[in-house]
């Protein structure tokens, strides 16, 4: 597929034409040119489609708009298997349709009425997967259709992770949970598998009768429904039409209570009480979020907090945030997360990036609003601190990737979107709307970030049409305003532009003081004010590193690190954030000790990450950390998702069989 290249002349021009063709049914063509067409043939006349670089699909030729799962579940052979029905719509005359599908056993494909129709896999691409093209008589205008994919997924499904009893908290029963983000759901659905072909779905799973089956909609059958001999089926419905990453699926020994009437928590029995008790905030967070940028939009609000072995820190599939339990730190102190999931219900899962290019529009935005609502629940104080943290991650970014992947706006043809999911999008993107919430004023800022979100409400966006709209109306013609804001130089120049401004804390003042009073100037630990200073502030000493530090170089002795683990008690640090800080520190300065609890890190934690960067760590550290690394990974290895497997593979390798 050819992709769609958008220059800084022509962002603008691209827009406005955008605009103007949604109106009429046009939309870019394969290339990414603009066509117009008549509303009577377009497959959906209020819809603009984008050629995605992920995605086989065609959406301005046939698109699918609902998908209906019919699904078992299958623990010992590790697979779900079905159907799954998908109503299409396409331009008169169409005879065809492609979807994505990657390492999915297609069975058969037929119409609505059962009639067999023909269907072909294309080449599989080692990123994209297979093309699975439908064929069917010609389209007429403004006609719907069903077409029934039987299938049946494969155990190495990259989506999907099976754990066995032992890889759980209760130890009695299995778990399955699923991570579609960014083109995986292809992998355990048949689909169009673009952000920007919103689909509506519905879902039965079948599964065996002492699990209990979640996804990310509405729960239909709570109790479940007889389905044969030791198998419960359950029903679920999305009636909003969502990008594919967001359907999500969890099945295993799990147990639900509310924090209130529209929030909850769901995870395995022996963890519930702590899960409660540490998200008991969640519910005043969507008050808060309310507030700012208006109603919540998906019913109810409830987490899913997952065995270990869960890649990410959350996942923001609607209604039902997926979350790491690394965040359980008993003090609160690592909710972030969950104003982070809960903000993408307006960033990312209301006004979704239409390909990964766009990423930050989801990251940035995101970031940006999840620190508003940290500062209405916890204070300004607080929500500095975090921004200050993450402007940090932003300079190690920026000092790591090549140039071109520092600008916000990515050209990701050929690669792994993952490649994308880096801190600029999420840190850089979100100093951008400071820039512009700095200049303009908060008030002035809200108002148009609330309207941005109402107008386009469940609708894709790009950072083209996200330009016209604050040009329309945050802008509105005034030259020197746009001249102050640098857009185009924050969106599609490598670095940070000229006007941005660092984040300060003055809650980092005396932990900066610290920092320099053991690290450079010899001081001991015992004169840490350690125990006075919450997470953040902990964070900011262990991530304190001398100016100008040539990499690979140590800023530490052996004498200072035994006397900063031994004083702070960090070889027992419950907190996975700090714990993973002083393990960076320690493995990077070659600290021998710390090895025995970086192995029990490693083994009993797989969020990305942690896990990625501290082999990174020993990998860098050579004949120290390589041999480590390999004997670790080779154990921890079938403990991780996919997700985290296929990143550390490329540093660390496969272990052999």
């Amino acid at each position: 597929m050819l992709r769609n290249p958008v220059g800084l002349a022509s962002a603008l021009l691209l827009s406005t034409a955008l605009t103007a063709c949604a109106a009429v049914g046009a939309r870019p063509g394969p290339g990414g040119e603009m066509t117009a067409q008549t509303a009577q043939t377009a497959p959906d006349a209020a819809a603009v489609y984008f050629q995605d670089v992920h995605s086989h699909a065609r959406p301005d030729v046939a698109r699918v708009v609902n998908v209906d799962l019919d699904l078992a579940a299958d623990f010992d052979a590790h697979t779900l298997s079905g159907t799954a029905a998908l109503d299409i719509t396409a331009r008169a005359g169409a005879t065809e349709i492609v979807l994505d599908a990657r390492n999915l056993d297609i069975r058969s494909v037929a119409d609505g009425q059962a009639r067999p129709l023909e269907f072909s896999l294309g080449a599989d691409d080692p990123i994209l997967g297979q093309a699975l093209t439908v064929r069917f008589p010609a389209f007429t205008a403004g006609e719907r259709r069903r077409l029934v994919v039987t299938y049946a997924t494969r155990p190495d499904a990259a989506a999907l992770q099976w754990l066995s009893p032992s890889q759980t908290a209760g130890g009695r029963l299995p778990y399955l949970f699923s991570q579609g983000q960014a083109i995986l759901t292809r992998t355990w659905v048949p689909t169009q598998d673009s952000p920007g072909i919103r689909q509506s779905w519905s879902a039965r799973i079948t599964a065996p009768s002492d699990l209990k089956v979640v996804m990310s909609a509405e729960m239909l059958t709570p109790q479940g429904e007889p389905a044969g001999a030791g198998r419960t089926a359950w029903r679920f419905r999305m009636p909003h039409a969502v990008p594919p990453y967001l359907i999500a699926l969890g099945a295993g020994d799990l147990a639900f209570q509310a924090i209130d009437e529209r929030t909850g928590v769901w995870t395995e029995p022996s963890r519930l009480a702590a899960a409660h008790d540490e998200l008991v905030p969640t519910a005043d967070m969507v008050d808060k979020a309310e507030a700012l940028y208006g109603p919540y939009r998906w019913g109810r609000y409830d987490l899913l907090v997952l065995p270990p072995s869960f890649p990410f820190g959350g996942m923001e599939n609607p209604r039902l945030t997926f979350a790491t339990p690394t965040i359980i730190a008993g003090d609160r102190s690592l909710v972030s997360l969950v104003a982070h999931e809960l903000a993408h219900s307006w960033s990312g899962n209301l006004v979704t990036n239409a390909t990964w290019d766009d990423f930050w529009l989801n990251e940035g935005f995101t970031v940006y609003f999840e620190n508003r609502i940290m500062e209405s629940v916890y204070g300004r104080d607080r929500a500095m601190q975090e921004q200050v943290l993450g402007w940090g991650d932003l300079q190690r970014n920026l000092a790591e990737l090549p140039p071109a992947d520092t600008r916000l706006k990515l050209d990701l043809a050929g690669r792994d979107p993952d490649d994308g999911m880096t801190d600029i999008a999420y840190e850089k993107g979100a100093a951008f709307l400071r820039t512009i919430e700095r200049t303009v004023g908060r008030d002035r800022f809200d108002a148009w970030l609330r309207g941005y979100f109402d107008r386009h409400a469940f609708q894709p966006m790009t950072t083209e049409v996200f330009l016209k709209d604050i040009r329309d109306h945050l802008i509105r013609g005034d030259a020197a305003l746009e001249a102050r804001l640098m857009m185009d130089a924050w969106i599609y120049q490598p670095g940070m532009p000229s006007n941005w401004v660092p984040p300060v804390s003055d809650a980092f003042v005396p932990v900066d003081a610290a920092a320099r009073a053991f690290y450079a100037d010899g001081g001991a630990a015992s004169a840490i004010p350690w125990a006075g200073w919450n997470t953040q502030q902990r964070l900011r000493f262990l991530n304190w590193r001398p100016e100008g530090l040539a990499p690979g170089a140590d800023w530490l002795s052996q004498g200072q690190m035994a006397d900063l683990e031994r004083t702070l008690g960090l070889a027992q640090e419950g907190n996975s954030e700090i714990a993973f800080a002083w393990l960076q520190a320690a493995l990077a300065n070659r600290y021998e000790p710390a090895l025995v609890t970086a192995e029990r890190f490693l083994m009993s934690i797989g969020r990305r990450k942690f896990v990625l960067p501290l082999f990174q760590t020993l990998w860098n550290e050579g004949d120290w950390g390589r041999p480590v690394a390999t004997r670790i990974y080779a154990q921890a290895r079938p403990l991780y998702h996919p997700v985290t497997v296929g990143s550390v593979d490329a540093v660390v390798g496969r272990p052999p069989r």
